[in-house]
């Protein structure tokens, strides 16, 4: 299946590590140019090398913070003076303050302002940097990696589940207001993805019991849906909420 992406530009955000690196490997093996960004100095450079060695393709990190319009306004300026623009916008985010709490237990106001800020806010700021140069370009793809609890709000999720949902509020708008640009925008739900937060989070004979295919998703079988709701195949996929969680969730 050819995807069509070859030569594209791709920004990843909060890349350094986990299912942000997994996917800009993806996208990269598809012959995409790839930016990455997260406030991982080391990992990200060394991620940017690993991704030119393994695919054959540029990759450019750049280290900032999403919060911070100073930063993502350097990282759209140094995509545009090294490829000359962006066609692809992979929306990840860090995850919510540990340990994780029951609703009525998050009384820290702290941690609603943390979650707030990595999840909702970021993306909010991202999109406002980069959104406008894929609809000059008339074409792009806005891929937001959310989370299956805004589907089916799961046990201590709470500050995950209202802020994802908020983000997810957001990429409908969008989807509504840049197709008629040529620009789709989609949100993908993963859960119960094999990485190191994961096994540190969970217990994972326990997670296993609730998941129909009996085992962990791999990061790669998301950095692939990734990369096809990227490709031009995917052109009439828009303002979808799309699960990847081995039927974990019970809703129809």
């Amino acid at each position: 299946m050819k995807l069509g992406i070859t030569g594209k530009v791709a920004i990843v955000t909060a890349a350094s590590g986990g299912l942000g690196s997994a996917i800009a490997h993806g996208l990269a093996a598809e012959g995409v140019r790839v930016v990455v960004f997260s406030r991982s100095q080391a990992a990200l450079e060394a991620l940017a090398s690993d991704i030119e060695k393994e695919h054959g393709v540029r990759s450019l990190a750049v280290v900032g913070d999403m919060c911070v319009a100073a930063d993502l306004k350097r990282l759209v300026e140094l995509t545009q003076a090294e490829f000359g623009g962006v066609d692809i916008l992979v929306l990840n985010t860090g995850r919510p303050p540990l340990p994780s709490r029951d609703a009525m237990d998050e009384n820290d106001d702290a941690r609603w302002d943390q979650a707030y800020q990595t999840q909702l806010w970021g993306a909010v700021q991202v999109t406002r940097a980069v959104v406008p140069l894929l609809v000059a370009r008339r074409w792009g793809r806005v891929v937001n990696i959310g989370s299956a609890s805004v589907k089916q709000p799961m046990p201590k999720h709470v500050l995950s589940t209202v802020f994802r949902a908020g983000v997810s509020g957001l990429m409908k708008h969008l989807a509504n207001e840049v197709a008629q640009h040529g620009v789709t925008v989609n949100t993908v739900c993963p859960a119960s993805i094999q990485t190191s937060s994961l096994a540190s989070s969970y217990n994972l004979n326990e997670r296993l019991k609730s998941i129909p295919v009996g085992r962990l998703g791999r990061p790669e079988e998301l950095a692939a849906l990734v990369a096809f709701l990227a490709s031009d195949l995917a052109g009439f996929i828009n303002g979808t909420n799309l699960q990847i969680d081995g039927g974990m969730v019970g809703a129809l």
